[in-house]
């Protein structure tokens, strides 16, 4: 049994968690997270203000999350944080406190890949979520499309060719007039619209594409956010329940659409949703009533472990431990970076 301190700075949460455990049977300990409102004031994440926050934030946090798990830094075995993707400054600060506090108590240290985080975080909640599994990342930086044959082992089947899913509602959101972050705002405004009166095309989704295409698990996004503009402009303030509407189906159903694809080709009977933007409750409802037909159940995660949190970085960090691999002292932080262990589709 290990019990690992999981630390995540990639963008504006600064969290820490304490989990206990060897393989699937993990015992979150702990989770904090502590998110940086002030950046709601310039609608959207400000990286020099994030990177300073993170550095106040960082100590009080991780004592927080070693003293809710009941524990002192004497009972830490090892230590996990998130070294990319992510706005490099606001990474540097985990990845050096990390390394600092993992040498100075003489315990290993293991860096963490941000998007395989978010593949681990749905069994933290659910049992059955473990591969093989299609999963669906979608968040404020990230779509992708990706085959989970094993821990460790994924096929990159789709990703977005413009604005990652959360990005795109945060836009559509400041063109509808509502607060930052888009998502839940978007979400709760759609559901008082009209879906028939604005219909826009879904992105990337035809059906003569074939496996193989380019497009064919792939998404976009751009041309939907200019279809919104031109309806905003050509609308007044009565239609904008209507047009976030018409904006929230599209997004779904291309999702939805593409991950059946992925679920049909490679015969899985799971989904995992991860990433932010699968707390949207919409997302998760069409999902597996489109998967209720193919025989494959979906999984998503509590709000709490769809943001960005440390408990899904102690996971795959225990994973990555587990295996003997440990971060050297020249660990560093990357703006963007492969996701470990692609195989080719």
């Amino acid at each position: 049994m290990t019990r690992m301190l999981g630390i995540e700075t990639s963008c504006d949460e600064t969290s820490a968690s304490v989990l206990n455990g060897a393989g699937d049977e993990v015992t979150m300990e702990s989770l904090v997270i502590l998110s940086q409102d002030v950046h709601r004031i310039f609608g959207g994440v400000v990286p020099e203000i994030a990177s300073r926050q993170h550095l106040t934030a960082i100590v009080p946090v991780v004592t927080r999350a070693i003293a809710d798990a009941g524990l002192t830094l004497d009972d830490i075995d090892a230590v996990a944080v998130t070294h990319a993707p992510g706005l490099v400054g606001a990474l540097l600060v985990g990845v050096s406190f990390a390394k600092a506090l993992a040498f100075g108590r003489g315990i290993p240290c293991v860096g963490v890949h941000h998007m395989e985080g978010h593949l681990f975080a749905t069994a933290l909640e659910h049992r059955d979520a473990v591969p093989p599994f299609t999963a669906l990342l979608v968040s404020g930086g990230h779509t992708l499309l990706m085959d989970v044959e094993a821990w460790g082992r994924y096929r990159m089947l789709g990703r977005t060719r413009d604005d990652a899913a959360g990005e795109a509602f945060d836009k559509v959101a400041k063109l509808i007039g509502l607060p930052y972050p888009g998502g839940p705002h978007v979400e709760r405004l759609a559901a008082t619209g009209d879906p028939s009166r604005f219909r826009f095309a879904r992105p990337m989704l035809k059906r003569n594409q074939l496996p193989g295409d380019g497009d064919y698990y792939d998404v976009s996004f751009s041309g939907l956010k200019t279809a919104v503009l031109h309806a905003v402009r050509a609308g007044t303030e009565d239609d904008r329940p209507d047009i976030a509407r018409g904006f929230h189906d599209a997004l779904v159903e291309t999702r939805v659409e593409k991950t059946a694809r992925a679920v049909e080709q490679f015969g899985r009977e799971r989904v995992v949703l991860g990433g932010g933007v699968a707390g949207n409750r919409t997302l998760a409802t069409a999902m597996q009533a489109r998967m209720n037909r193919l025989g494959a159940t979906v999984y998503a995660p509590s709000a709490r472990l769809a943001t960005d949190n440390a408990a899904m970085i102690a996971r795959a960090g225990l994973f990555h431990f587990e295996r003997g691999e440990r971060a050297p002292l020249d660990l560093n932080a990357f703006a963007s970076l492969t996701i470990p262990g692609l195989v080719h589709a």
